[in-house]
């Protein structure tokens, strides 16, 4: 287990870079935005989720894969990229019945908005490799179990996360309440959603690998 010393300097130090919005906070956001509270943190729970299987690939060691292969991290970012631009054509495409769905259509909704952000994050190989490069820093090596001190730290990351991301979709689902008030305003959210969705997706597309420090 990480020292008490660790986490004092580790917390802080995570919360400034959560709350300096990115990619997935964009994501959540326009979720949050157009669909409401619940799709936000269907969204938020669907990212952390995400997250989880990056810091085990961290702890693991498989992240070093994406980290030092460009052909593994050109395939999973195209894939997570196209995954976000059928997102927002579909979105663009949408028709107009779709803005006032019934209650299963909803929940349905919901359960869709976790499995999409659990896609979303984990075909984003920036953040594996954010993980390989964050987390050693904070790891030990006088104290045993490295591995288990990265897997500590990459999961209170996560938990601090889901509590920044969801501060921000409980925000965001308040401002489009207001917006949404007309059927006309809740057309134009969605084609706006589904331009940002395409817009994450060209991005992630030219995103370049980064080359973490692994000493």
């Amino acid at each position: 287990m990480p020292a008490a010393s660790t986490f004092a300097v580790f917390v802080p130090a995570a919360l400034v870079l959560l709350v300096m919005p990115g990619p997935s906070v964009v994501y959540i956001v326009t979720r949050s935005v157009y669909q409401g509270r619940d799709v936000g943190l269907a969204s938020v729970a669907g990212v952390a989720s995400g997250s989880v299987v990056h810091v085990l690939g961290a702890a693991l060691g498989i992240s070093i894969v994406l980290a030092r292969s460009a052909e593994a991290f050109a395939v999973c970012k195209l894939a997570g990229a196209a995954y976000l631009v059928v997102l927002g054509v579909r979105r663009l495409l949408a028709r107009a019945s779709d803005d006032e769905p019934a209650e299963p259509v909803r929940a349905r909704g919901v359960r869709r908005s976790y499995a999409q952000g659990i896609v979303v994050e984990v075909l984003n190989p920036k953040v594996a490799i954010f993980f390989l490069a964050l987390l050693p820093q904070f790891v030990d090596p006088n104290r045993p179990a490295p591995a288990l001190q990265m897997l500590v730290l990459g999961l209170t990351f996560t938990l601090l996360g889901v509590l920044s991301d969801g501060t921000y979709a409980v925000a965001a689902a308040r401002i489009g309440t207001r917006l949404a008030a007309r059927r006309a305003t809740r057309r134009r959210m969605a084609r706006a959603s589904g331009a940002v969705y395409i817009g994450l997706g060209v991005f992630a597309a030219l995103a370049r690998r980064p080359v973490p420090r692994t000493t």
